[in-house]
């Protein structure tokens, strides 16, 4: 019986649902990531929002403060899944590499048996050497580079995040971006809304910070928790905000600056953006669920 290509992948992959849903081989650090988000939101639901729920009368506006916690948990989940369970820009293996041909714009080059010639091509009008990879058997197009995790040549490699469990590059990056900025601001909506309570409290009982710290443990907690997880997710936020506005990924970021490289791939901050958050997302090399004999043919 004939297999899928899911099947006879050779990747470090775990694949799901037949093929539909791709992870990295780390998909297991997907609930430890879970049990971050999901946790923190129910205690400050239970604890905190419920409380608040009739604090603004007479239209009980409180009630939105629950709301609010819930829809951006819902939103911060579905990025989630979204970045980790799709392929983020893998290139297919090379089933041929005697008859190699490397294409990248106006660039061509070809490898006849098996002879890993060099291969320079073009970019904004710079030079730039192209690498050939010893497990996918091609020549690497620029900006793509092989995940040693997932065991894939991804496009546009920005790097392997555990905490997702999945490579995160041309494909996926838009909502890995929109996830991690996301759940900054679930982070800041939480600590905000808990130290909102905190004034309830002390306005209604005319005590002290202390006391009313007190009174509502999970309060502190809380904004102790958020406090700390800010750092993290804010400072990445703000650090892939400056990758974006440069036209970097990470691991270009940290191999120019290790080999004092220029960035050639700038093209104005305005046009970065636009390329991230306004282009469509390319469609995947791989047919996952298509017959393993029949994919190999169509990918070279």
């Amino acid at each position: 019986m004939a297999k899928r290509v899911y099947e006879v992948w050779e990747g470090n992959n775990k694949f799901f649902f037949g093929g539909r849903l791709i992870f990295g081989p780390d998909a297991m650090s997907l609930l430890v990531t879970l049990l971050l988000i999901i946790v923190p939101v129910v205690i400050f639901c239970v604890f905190v929002a419920r409380h608040l729920r009739h604090a603004f009368s007479p239209y009980n506006a409180g009630f939105a403060i629950l709301v609010v916690a819930i829809v951006f948990t819902l939103i911060v989940l579905i990025l989630l899944f979204v970045t980790s369970a799709r392929d983020p820009g893998i290139f297919p293996r090379n089933s041929n590499p005697l008859e190699e041909e490397f294409q990248y714009g106006s660039s061509s080059a070809a490898v006849a048996e098996g002879r890993q010639t060099e291969v320079v091509v073009l970019v904004n009008g710079n030079p730039v050497p192209v690498k050939y990879c010893h497990t996918c058997m091609f020549h690497r197009p620029p900006r793509c580079s092989h995940c040693r995790i997932c065991d894939n040549c991804v496009e546009r490699f920005d790097h392997h995040c555990g905490w997702v469990g999945q490579c995160i590059g041309l494909r996926n990056y838009r909502y890995f971006f929109m996830l991690i900025s996301s759940a900054t601001l679930l982070c800041l909506y939480v600590f905000s809304m808990s130290a909102l309570y905190i004034k309830v409290l002390m306005d209604n009982y005319n005590g002290t910070v202390w006391k009313a710290m007190q009174k509502s443990p999970p309060s502190v907690i809380l904004m102790a928790y958020c406090f700390i997880f800010l750092w993290f997710v804010g400072g990445l936020t703000g650090y892939h905000l400056y990758l974006i506005a440069t036209n970097q990924t990470t691991h270009e970021n940290c191999r120019s600056r290790a080999a004092n490289r220029s960035n050639i791939y700038d093209r104005g901050c305005r046009s970065n953006f636009i390329e991230i958050f306004c282009t469509k997302t390319k469609p995947s090399r791989n047919n996952f669920r298509a017959l393993a004999q029949e994919e190999v043919c169509s990918v070279r």
